[in-house]
């Protein structure tokens, strides 16, 4: 068949590269991209429940940024605005502005909100210390990004069976029970001085978790009772406050008796039978926190090794 005269056909041809890319990487290559973003367009991630220190962790970062550059990119989304999202790599991010640098080398996601919670959550509990506080809100805020994408995905589920699949689910991939991490999510309800404490151990977990159920003014009220007496609730003086407050009666004056009242059992038993470790376990960690203290104790004396045989082989 002729063309018109005047008129070409115009042929397209598949470029090569195309000619020997699969569905799925074609698919990779529409959902990340790694460039240089610079840090004046990058928002933090809403609600970000890690905590970003300005310790010497950070300081041994920012010195090999400087010497390195950034390694591993940092994961952003691109917001509506056109701004970026910050999705891992907060650290970096940070280190990056005090080593002087003006963009942050990043893998672009194309991303729900949704999805890059659970990205978010699921990023930063491979750290090797991770404070009760921030587990709280990390289980928390996947475990409602899960349930948003359960209900949306399925529309026939009920609300009750959204939730308890998304807890199996998210129990299986942390590792933990269902029912603690339930207790994990019960330490949002405490106020931030308090959590404060349990992050510092000078509560111990379980504790914490039954006063949670307690009003922030009662809880304000036994932190004035903590301080007067300079002792913290053991375990069932804490489910006695959760019983009074959950009647109506757990007052003032019924939080000063509680915390009056004898503890026997607390600190008369050694933790650990070598007294060597008993010794320097401070009088200010709770009673069934000794546990937690020395493993803290010992992650943070490791890192100080590797830190230092790094220094060493440079």
């Amino acid at each position: 068949m002729r063309l018109a005269k005047g008129k070409e056909r115009k042929i397209e041809l598949t470029a090569y590269d195309d000619l020997f890319q699969t569905d799925e990487s074609r698919e990779e290559a529409k959902q990340s991209r790694i460039q240089d973003i610079p840090l004046s367009e990058i928002d933090e991630f809403p609600d970000h429940p890690f905590k970003v220190l300005d310790d010497d962790d950070m300081a041994q970062l920012v010195e090999s940024i400087q010497r390195n550059g950034v390694m591993t990119p940092a994961m952003v989304r691109r917001k509506e605005d056109g701004r970026y999202e910050l999705i891992s790599g907060h650290r970096r991010c940070r280190a990056c502005a005090l080593a002087g640098l003006t963009t942050l080398k990043c893998e672009v996601r194309e991303l729900t909100h949704d999805e890059a919670v659970i990205i978010m959550v699921e990023s930063n509990l491979q750290r090797s210390v991770i404070l009760h506080s921030e587990k709280a809100f990390a289980y928390k805020m996947r475990l409602e990004a899960m349930n948003r994408q359960g209900q949306r995905s399925d529309l026939t589920l009920s609300p009750v069976g959204t939730k308890l699949r998304s807890d199996a689910e998210l129990a299986e991939k942390v590792g933990e029970s269902r029912n603690q991490i339930q207790r994990y999510i019960r330490l949002t309800e405490l106020v931030p001085e308090i959590l404060q404490m349990v992050d510092e151990y000078r509560i111990a977990f379980r504790p914490a978790v039954e006063l949670s159920y307690l009003t922030d003014e009662q809880q304000y009220s036994l932190l004035n009772a903590m301080s007067y007496y300079d002792a913290t609730p053991s375990l069932s003086q804490a489910t006695k406050m959760k019983k009074f407050s959950q009647e109506g009666k757990l007052s003032e004056d019924v939080i000063s008796s509680i915390m009056q009242e004898e503890k026997p059992n607390q600190r008369q038993k050694p933790a650990f039978s070598d007294e060597r470790i008993n010794k320097l376990i401070p009088s200010s960690v709770p009673k069934g926190g000794e546990n937690d203290y020395v493993v803290k104790a010992l992650e943070f004396y490791n890192r100080h090794l590797q830190k230092k045989r790094s220094s060493e082989a440079r």
